[in-house]
């Protein structure tokens, strides 16, 4: 009985130190793996994926010019911030921004700052700021650390303690099955699937990214109103049976944190001060 107090208050104070916060939102958050040993093995990840025959890479033209455009000046603000507020090196992440032929509408963020763009996406951002919207989106997952909070909500749920203590290690031996896990790999990714409350932190971050980077969050609106047009008649799950907001509850909350985000467009206090 003694061992097992023991090894529990092992665990326990693991986890208790195993805690860091969100930037700008300041929420505390379980954090049992090593980011930037993730970060390397996204980094692998995504140059497979890039890699992969099934894999279409749009290289030239307006819209993959477009897509790095939009992507180095979220990449440029983010930085400055993080800069100027005193987060050092952790988030000044090695971008890099493709463009995937591809009729899915979808994007995403490896750790790291690994962002892809499927070009079925661009007809529903139709502008600069829609498009914005979605990669201060998706950037956001990276900056909040979403895909090392999830891996060490699973670590813990499936392995309790002794899990726990090899996940702090940070072995890389160990921690190179993590991105497969979460990501899979190849050239169809098996896409992390978010919780709600981190995609509702993500939609947050997301506003201030692209405001920051002189983009109207006012627009994000728009293009989640577009969005929800795309999906009609696509037979979207309702809310409680996904791990995103339904279109409805995201505009809404949009709408109500548009104020915080407007703090840090243009006239109000920007990424540099």
């Amino acid at each position: 009985m003694k061992r097992l107090q023991l090894f529990g208050a092992v665990a326990i104070s693991t986890v208790l130190l195993s805690c860091s916060q969100v930037p700008l939102t300041g929420r505390s958050q379980l954090s049992l793996v090593d980011d930037a040993v993730l970060q390397q093995q996204a980094s692998e990840a995504y140059q497979q994926f890039l890699r992969d025959p099934s894999t279409r890479i749009i290289s030239s033209g307006a819209n993959a010019q477009k897509v790095k455009s939009v992507g180095n000046k979220l990449a440029s603000a983010i930085n400055r911030y993080m800069n100027a507020n005193g987060y050092g090196d952790k988030y000044n992440y090695n971008y890099q921004f493709t463009l995937v032929d591809s009729k899915e509408i979808n994007a995403w963020c490896m750790p790291g700052g690994k962002v892809a763009v499927y070009s079925g996406i661009l007809p529903v951002t139709q502008t600069d700021a829609g498009l914005a919207t979605v990669m201060g989106h998706e950037i956001a997952h990276a900056i909040a650390q979403h895909a090392a909070e999830r891996y060490s909500q699973m670590t813990l749920a499936q392995g309790g303690g002794a899990i726990v203590g090899a996940a702090v290690g940070g072995r890389s031996e160990g921690t190179q099955q993590i991105v497969g896990q979460l990501y899979g790999l190849g050239g169809q990714l098996a896409l992390l699937k978010y919780s709600r409350n981190q995609e509702s932190e993500a939609d947050r971050l997301g506003l201030i990214f692209m405001a920051m980077a002189g983009y109207n969050p006012d627009e994000a609106v728009s293009f989640w109103q577009r969005m929800a047009s795309a999906k009609e008649g696509g037979g979207a799950p309702p809310e409680f049976l996904s791990s995103h907001p339904s279109d409805a509850t995201r505009i809404a909350a949009i709408q109500a944190l548009l104020p915080e985000a407007r703090q840090f467009y243009k006239g109000g206090r920007t990424a540099a001060n």
